[in-house]
């Protein structure tokens, strides 16, 4: 009877390992390192833009120089926006 459960063990320890090592069913595929998807150059930033706007995963998060660089270019684009409006003309041209 010690038999029967020393082998019951072994081939339960067998299958979870099968499951493990992705034998049982396929796992699913595994994203790509660097999914980011950053706005296009040469145009202001929309709202379409921020909503879909992905980046990079570093080790210890979001690459710092792809956030600050989106950063940035959000700002220079509120300040001339806001000097546009100061002296009267269209805020959205």
């Amino acid at each position: 009877m010690m038999w029967f459960f020393a082998i019951l063990i072994v081939l339960a320890m067998g299958g979870v390992a099968m499951l493990a090592a992705g034998k049982g069913t396929p796992m699913a595929e595994a994203e790509h390192d660097r999914p980011g998807v950053l706005p296009a150059e040469g145009r202001p930033v929309g709202p379409h833009d921020l909503r879909t706007v992905r980046f990079s995963l570093a080790f210890r998060g979001y690459r710092m120089s792809e956030v600050d660089a989106l950063l940035d270019r959000l700002a220079a684009e509120q300040e001339s926006r806001a000097d546009r409006e100061a002296r009267g003309g269209d805020p959205t041209e």
